[in-house]
């Protein structure tokens, strides 16, 4: 079978390469599956040039968390899948149900863990999930991080999204447009973010209600506050950082939460005070557990809503779809068809 490595003590994509091995078999309590597709997120960027937790790799690693695929073998004890059923990894492998832990990983595509960018991967039963039925692989390789991220910022928390929220978004990547439709799905009023109006657009044709463009409002947060009404927005799905976390605790409304997911930007203003007189929250997001992709695909199939694919490229073409993830283009999320 063929696997993409990235080498012990890379830092750039060219450090990566394709590598032949023997098909793994199963052993008890797991299962093999055949991969036939993969997707990339913010994470799989930072791992390769050595900017993940721990630096670079320290020996070959395969990459990706996010893979969907064909159970092709059960191992001794299986119960939960059979030959035939098309499943995907899930990011933590050992957190299926219940609070965060820090028992919860190895979290697949990185130091410690296996990947899914190869033909063929082994993983235990509580590390897979089956997919929704409504998706192709392609579609539903989206879910296994940024999907589950955004399911578990909308509707984990102590305030789940119900009818008549307003549920800000940061940007057009995959978590926050998968967020878009988790709230849509929800019955929620969306606003979106965007340096582009022609990306507005887009969003707004997914189901957004406003669109604001950053860079032409400054106080974006003060406008989707006034936008929201009610003093403002109910969630905020906060995945720029440090950069942008002052404006969504602006944007926040009276007992409103401000999922904390991403890193995007390293430099700003981190004082919570603005939550306080709001009676609002800040919690923070990393990832989630099994239980969660479980909900999270029963509603994909319950609503409809197709995971936005930007583009998809074969698995020789790897390389190339690590630097359109990264590039300003992207709208949505990048795949790699096995």
């Amino acid at each position: 079978m063929r696997s993409w490595v990235i080498s012990a003590g890379s830092s750039t994509l060219e450090g990566m390469r394709i590598v032949e091995a023997a098909t793994p078999e199963p052993a008890a309590g797991e299962v093999l599956i055949r991969i036939h597709a993969c997707s990339l997120n913010y994470r799989d960027q930072a791992i390769v040039t050595g900017n993940y937790f721990g630096g670079r790799v320290q020996t070959d690693q395969v990459p990706l968390s996010d893979g969907a695929g064909v159970v092709e073998a059960v191992g001794a004890g299986v119960t939960r899948f059979a030959v035939g059923d098309r499943v995907a990894g899930l990011f933590f492998q050992n957190w299926y149900d219940g609070l965060p832990s820090a028992h919860a990983g190895p979290a697949l595509g990185a130091t410690g863990a296996k990947g899914m960018l190869t033909d063929y991967v082994t993983l235990p039963e509580r590390g897979v999930t089956k997919i929704a039925e409504s998706l192709s692989f392609e579609e539903a390789s989206t879910l296994p991080c940024a999907g589950v991220t955004a399911w578990n910022a909308l509707m984990e928390g102590p305030r789940p999204t119900r009818p008549g929220d307003t549920v800000l978004v940061l940007g057009t990547g995959g978590v926050s447009l998968l967020a878009l439709q988790i709230a849509k799905a929800a019955g929620a009023t969306v606003i979106a973010t965007s340096s582009s109006d022609e990306k507005l657009d887009r969003v707004k044709a997914l189901g957004a209600t406003h669109g604001i463009n950053y860079k032409a409002v400054e106080a974006w947060g003060t406008e989707a506050a006034k936008l929201a009404g009610r003093g403002g927005v109910d969630h905020v799905v906060e995945v720029g950082g440090v950069g942008t976390l002052a404006q969504s605790i602006q944007a926040v409304g009276f007992a409103g939460e401000v999922s904390l997911i991403g890193v995007l930007t390293r430099e700003g203003d981190t004082n919570p005070h603005g939550l306080m007189m709001k009676g609002a929250a800040l919690r923070g997001i990393f990832v989630g557990n099994g239980v969660m992709a479980e909900r999270l695909n029963a509603c994909i199939d319950a609503s409809g809503f197709k995971p936005v694919v930007d583009r998809v490229f074969a698995f020789e073409d790897a390389i190339e779809a690590y630097r359109y993830q990264a590039s300003s283009a992207l709208f949505g999320k990048t795949v790699i068809r096995i």
